[in-house]
C-alpha cells in the first residue's frame, strides 16, 4: 500500500478526511497529530488499525517530522494540522505562529529532504496538499466572492498565520520545486468538530437549555460547507490537481449567523423536540429559539465570507453535494448520538465559555 501522511488527522476535518481516504483509496494513512485540546484519538478509534497508523507529534518538531518521513515514506502529505479558532488567536496568538507558520515550514523542509531521497520517479508522483481557509482573503462587502486570485488581507492573528503558511507553500513550490497545492475552503461543519465553533456549540448548549450566544447583530455571513463534501474535494485535488495551483472549495450556501442558529433550532425541534427535553422543561422554556442571546461582538469580526468555486468545478468536476438543511440535520443527529465523544472533547478544561475578549 502507498501511504498518505495526514497531519492534524485527529482533529475535525482531519479525522473526517482519514475516513473518506480509507473509503476512496487503497492507501494506508499515517496520522501525525499533537493531540492538543481539539484533537482526540477517539475520533479515529473505530478505524482499521491495519490501515491507520497514529503518531503523536508536533509538526514544528523537526526531528519528529523527519522520523515520520523516513519510516513511512509517504506518497503525499495532506497538511491539516493547525490552530483554527479566531477567538483563541485573539487571546493568545503564539500557538498560531508556532503551529501554522513554523509547523508548515518544518513540513516543507521535511518534504524537500524526502524528495531528494526517494528518486526522480517517486518524486514526480509526490504531492504536498496544504489545507487553508477563506479567512486569508479578509472580509467581503455585500457583494462579490473570493477567487483564487483575490488579494490576501487577513484581519486576525489566526488568518494572518494561515496566510503566512500559504505563502511559504507557494514559495517552496517555485523555489525548490516541491509539488505543492493550496486549497482554501469556506466554513466547515459536521461530525467531530470541537464545540468551541458555532454549530456544535449551539447544539450542545441548546440540548442543555443553556444560552445560545450570538455575536453582535448576528448578521455576519458565512458560506457553509459540509465536511464530508470538503474531504471529497481534497481527495480530488490530491488526485488531479495541478502542483503550483490553488483551489477554492465552497458550499455556495451563504447564511447569516442568525439564519444558521434558526436552522439549528429547527433541526433540533425535529430530532429532539423541546417538549421532550427535560432541561428545557426545567427552565420553563418551550422552544430552542427562546435560548438565543446577544453578546458583545468579536474584536475585528469579519462581516462576510463567500467562495467562488468555479475553478475546481470547471477543472476537477467537484462541487458540494449536501444541502444546508440536510447537512444540519445530519450534524445535529451525530451530536445527539455521540454524547460520550462530546463529553470527552470538553474534558480538558473547556466548558463552552466565551473566548476572544482579551484586551491585552
Amino acid at each position: 500500500m502507498d501511504t498518505l501522511l495526514v497531519t492534524g488527522g485527529a482533529g475535525f476535518i482531519g479525522s473526517n478526511l482519514v475516513r473518506r481516504a480509507l473509503e476512496a483509496t487503497a492507501d494506508r494513512v499515517v496520522v501525525l497529530d499533537n493531540l492538543t485540546y481539539a484533537g482526540s484519538e477517539r475520533s479515529l478509534e473505530d478505524l482499521d488499525p491495519r490501515r491507520v497508523v497514529f503518531v503523536r507529534g508536533d509538526i514544528a518538531d523537526r526531528d519528529r517530522v523527519d522520523a515520520v518521513f523516513r519510516e513511512h515514506r509517504p506518497r503525499a502529505v495532506l497538511n491539516l494540522a493547525a490552530e483554527t479558532h479566531v477567538d483563541r488567536s485573539i487571546d493568545d496568538p503564539r500557538p498560531f505562529v508556532d503551529t501554522n507558520i513554523v509547523g508548515t515550514f518544518e513540513l516543507l523542509e521535511a518534504a524537500r529532504r524526502h524528495l531528494a531521497a526517494i528518486g526522480a520517479a517517486r518524486a514526480a508522483e509526490f504531492r504536498f496538499l496544504h489545507v487553508s481557509t477563506d479567512e486569508v482573503f479578509g472580509s467581503l462587502g455585500e457583494d462579490g466572492l473570493f477567487r483564487e486570485d483575490t488579494a490576501y488581507a487577513p484581519r486576525s492573528p489566526y488568518s494572518a498565520s494561515k496566510a503566512a503558511a500559504d505563502h511559504l507553500v507557494r514559495a517552496y513550490h517555485h523555489t525548490y520545486a516541491v509539488p505543492a497545492i493550496v486549497t482554501n475552503c469556506s466554513n466547515n461543519y459536521g461530525p467531530y468538530q470541537f464545540p468551541e465553533k458555532l454549530i456544535p456549540l449551539m447544539i450542545l448548549n441548546a440540548v442543555e437549555a443553556k444560552p445560545l450566544p450570538i455575536y453582535g447583530d448576528g448578521m455576519q455571513v458565512r458560506d457553509w460547507l459540509f465536511v464530508e463534501d470538503h474531504c471529497d474535494g481534497l481527495l480530488e485535488v490530491l488526485r488531479r490537481g495541478r502542483p503550483g495551483e490553488s483551489y477554492n472549495l465552497g458550499g455556495r450556501c451563504e447564511r447569516t449567523n442568525l439564519e444558521t442558529v434558526a436552522g439549528l433550532c429547527a433541526a433540533l425541534e425535529e430530532l429532539y423536540p423541546a417538549a421532550a427535553n427535560p432541561a428545557l422543561r426545567a427552565r420553563g422554556v418551550d422552544a430552542y429559539s427562546a435560548l438565543q442571546t446577544r453578546v458583545p461582538d468579536r474584536p475585528g469580526h469579519d462581516r462576510r465570507y463567500a467562495i467562488d468555486d468555479t475553478k475546481i468545478r470547471r477543472e476537477l468536476g467537484w462541487s458540494a453535494r449536501t444541502g444546508f438543511e440536510a447537512g444540519l440535520r445530519a450534524t445535529v443527529r451525530w451530536y445527539l448520538d455521540h454524547p460520550e465523544w462530546c463529553e470527552a472533547a470538553q474534558g480538558r478544561g473547556y466548558r463552552r465559555e466565551r473566548l476572544g475578549l482579551s484586551s491585552s
